[in-house]
């Protein structure tokens, strides 16, 4: 399957403007591209209505979601929302909209890595993740120093 170039730059100016360099949590593009290059990986793009955007559908990204697909699961990759659009609810609909194409996927159980001190934690709880292991010193920061990985899991 061919990523939509559209898309691409949609997710990747979500990208850039989301993540802070610090933390080395942003994809480059070639990342992107490869992943959606392959049948089982799914991006989901909104607007600051909370609106999706497919390739042809007009209108500028405000945030984002990436996941990969195999038989009953789905891993939940990243998740991004515009600094300007957060605290508007559209992480929050990024995550409901997630698990109803899933459902129709066929997927039983969506899981998620994050970072430690990561603040998304309270809406990953509040959407019902739980904690389910711990990786020590998994993530490398931009001066050397690790941080622990976390990985949630919910039933859908």
């Amino acid at each position: 399957m061919i990523p939509c170039p559209q898309q691409i730059d949609r997710i990747m100016c979500v990208m850039d403007g989301a993540f802070d360099p610090v933390y080395g949590e942003a994809w480059t593009r070639k990342q992107i591209a490869d992943a959606l290059a392959l049948p089982n990986t799914h991006a989901l793009v909104i607007d600051s209505a909370g609106r999706e955007l497919d390739g042809e559908t007009p209108g500028q990204a405000a945030g984002f979601v990436l996941t990969r697909h195999a038989a009953d699961e789905e891993e939940l990759l990243l998740i991004a929302v515009l600094p300007d659009c957060r605290n508007k609810g559209l992480a929050s609909i990024l995550i409901d909209r997630l698990f109803h194409h899933a459902r129709d996927r066929g997927t039983d159980k969506i899981f998620l890595e994050m970072r430690r001190g990561n603040p998304a934690l309270h809406l990953y709880r509040k959407k019902g993740f739980g904690p389910i292991g711990e990786r020590p010193d998994y993530y490398l920061m931009a001066d050397g120093s690790r941080i622990d990985a976390i990985t949630f899991g919910r039933t859908i």
